[in-house]
């Protein structure tokens, strides 16, 4: 008897499956990924050995939500459609869409949780935020936790930070990526070779991350430790302060919120 079903199989999908099975949270003979494409299907099993797939929704099914946010009323939809015990419960990682959107599609009862997780959950890295719709529990929030604390951490907000967790968190990797995108790009500009310029960039960002997590400094402070009075860091941070780039990222976050909240008002 499965024990979850996971709609859509694309990399997210992929990611939350493989990190329910590495952590134990369930078995492959347990889950169900329901996946339109057959090439993707075909990928699902090749990588899951034992996991089965579906064109379909099953009934009665706790359920992840792991598509578009364009398909998400279709998908839930489909899922309310084969209920037969009265309510289900679903945990939707689409960006932008509320829990209220999503339960207009489910029969009443129905336990709704969205949550915003985000690409490091590829590499079991990931940052997630999670709120409950108009019937979830507290107990139901513990079973979504547990789903997403399989690839990363995970916090408890209100739906309506949700917004603001999708402009920092969820679409902040691709901020990272472009720093980094900038750094190596830099390197080769001041004459280092690409394949060195890459790898120290990478290293920079990964260390300093790690250095970040594991120190009980603030960010002020660690960046304070590094900077010496009139020194070459401090020549770098000018050029930044001197282009607002503390702003350039709130203007980022702000820019990616509002988007999430169009999203969900469409």
């Amino acid at each position: 008897m499965a024990q979850i079903q996971v709609l859509g199989g694309g990399k997210m999908g992929e990611a939350l499956l493989g990190g329910l099975l590495a952590s134990g949270w369930t078995s492959a003979s347990e889950v169900v990924v329901v996946e339109p494409s057959p090439e993707r299907r075909e990928a699902i099993l090749a990588a899951f050995p034992g996991v089965a797939v579906a064109e379909q929704p099953h009934s009665d099914i706790d359920a992840i939500i792991a598509v578009k946010p364009a398909i998400v009323a279709e998908v839930a939809a489909q899922v309310g459609a084969v209920v037969r015990d009265g309510a289900c419960r679903v945990l939707s990682i689409a960006a932008g869409v509320t829990t209220a959107a999503i339960e207009a599609h489910l029969p009443a009862g129905s336990v709704v949780v969205r949550a915003m997780p985000n690409t490091p959950a590829l590499v079991g890295a990931g940052a997630a935020a999670i709120a409950g719709g108009a019937a979830a529990e507290a107990a139901d929030l513990d079973w979504a936790a547990s789903i997403l604390g399989s690839v990363g951490i995970v916090e408890v907000v209100t739906e309506a930070d949700l917004d603001a967790v999708t402009g920092l968190s969820g679409s902040g990797p691709a901020y990272v990526f472009l720093l980094a995108e900038a750094l190596i790009a830099a390197g080769e500009a001041v004459g280092l070779a690409a394949s060195t310029s890459a790898a120290l960039a990478k290293q920079t960002l990964l260390g300093a991350a790690m250095l970040l997590d594991q120190s009980t400094d603030s960010p002020a402070t660690l960046r304070e430790n590094v900077t010496s009075p009139q020194g070459t860091t401090a020549a770098g941070l000018a050029v930044f302060a001197e282009h607002d780039f503390m702003g350039l990222v709130a203007s980022a976050v702000e820019a990616a919120r509002d988007r999430s909240i169009e999203l969900g008002a469409d």
